[in-house]
């Protein structure tokens, strides 16, 4: 695929990953985005999956058209990235290999060498000329791992930002992109907002016209909207109006309560009500809704004096990732010594600006009209 008459795409789609990384979801695939720069000196920016290291280096032969590479640019060392580094020197062994302090040192703990006598070391600022293109590499560290750079190619104006701007799903997929972007921003990146917030800082310094990550499509029209859903996202706003319920329910009474509450909020005009079933809706969808919302809804049952195990994990994910400036409700169920409110509160005063709902629910077993009351100042509440 060709980006510009210089630049072409040589990655590769999986459609045999079904967890990525161990965890996500991705009935879509995922794509291992590399690029190739043909200029006096030849540049492929990133690696591949080591299960996809054939394919790549076909692409690259074929691209190549009887040339040689000159520069392997490592940006990223996650093994979806770097995985064929080995393959691609043993197939091209005059290619030097241009990366950072720290991916030289995880080269050597990944494949058992640290390729010394092909090491191009570069940081921030420093720059490498192929010819009519310059690059100019720029420390991205903790957008996700320390070792990070991203380079702009300020001949075409393209920033490869490595895996920000990244999504889940492979090229060959059509599908909405802010989506799998979110879902793929706050499972994977979105701890490390304040250092994706440095690398939007650095980036608005560049005229970029081009943005080609490690996974999604490469973007290059009204480039705005993804700059403005990573600052909201990486600042921790509110992107869309709404709110969220989450809950888990034993034997179906903090479900009712749930809907009962949903079919208020909608009454009183709510603009987006999402209910999610903690125990049964996939996780990264629902940590990807609760920083979406500006408030979220948290509902479980008391279990074994704590709570319901999903909540308490759904709960941990959001305080992993930094969950911050939110509206939260919370909503117990307990049929002798309710403790759930306590425990969620409990655990999400870890999280920053965190304001919680002045009304509250208590279910004593099952609706009733003392609760069904609550939920009623609970809605009015949310909905001011």
């Amino acid at each position: 695929m060709k980006i510009t008459d210089t630049i072409l795409y040589v990655g590769v789609n999986d459609h045999k990953v079904d967890l990525f990384e161990g965890q996500y979801p991705v009935p879509n695939g995922m794509a291992y985005n590399s690029y190739l720069i043909l200029d006096d000196k030849i540049a492929v920016m990133d690696s591949v999956d080591a299960n996809f290291s054939n394919e790549w280096i076909s692409n690259l032969v074929t691209a190549l058209n009887g040339k040689q590479p000159d520069y392997l640019i490592v940006q990223h060392m996650e093994p979806d990235h770097s995985g064929s580094i080995k393959v691609f020197i043993d197939t091209f062994p005059n290619a030097k290999i241009v990366s950072s302090v720290k991916a030289f040192a995880m080269m050597k703990n990944f494949f058992g060498t640290d390729f010394s006598d092909k090491q191009v070391v570069v940081g921030e600022g420093t720059t490498l000329s192929l010819g009519n293109h310059n690059l100019t590499f720029v420390t991205a560290p903790m957008v996700h791992w320390p070792e990070v750079i991203v380079t702009y190619d300020s001949t075409d104006k393209v920033l490869f930002s490595a895996d920000a701007f990244g999504k889940f799903g492979a090229l060959d997929v059509e599908e909405d992109w802010a989506c799998e972007a979110r879902r793929y921003y706050f499972g994977i990146v979105g701890k490390y907002g304040i250092q994706a917030q440095a690398l939007l800082k650095k980036a608005s310094n560049l005229d970029i016209q081009i943005i080609c990550p490690l996974h999604g499509p490469i973007l290059n029209d009204n480039l705005g909207y993804y700059l403005n859903l990573y600052n909201i996202w990486s600042s921790y706003g509110v992107e869309s109006e709404g709110i969220m319920i989450a809950y888990t329910s034993v034997y179906g009474n903090t479900k009712k309560a749930v809907l009962e509450l949903a079919e208020q909020l909608k009454q009183k005009g709510c603009p987006k009500i999402v209910v999610t079933d903690l125990a049964r809706d996939d996780s990264s969808e629902a940590v990807e809704d609760a920083f979406r919302y500006g408030k979220l809804v948290l509902a479980t049952t008391t279990y074994n004096g704590e709570i319901f195990p999903f909540m308490r994990d759904f709960i941990s994910h959001l305080v992993e990732h930094n969950y911050q400036n939110r509206t939260v409700a919370l909503i117990e169920n307990g049929s002798w010594a309710p403790m759930a409110n306590k425990v969620m509160r409990a655990l999400l005063e870890k999280c920053k600006n965190i304001t919680f709902a002045e009304n509250s629910v208590k279910i004593l077993s099952s609706l009733n009209e003392e609760s069904l009351k609550q939920i009623s100042a609970l809605a009015e509440e949310l909905t001011k």
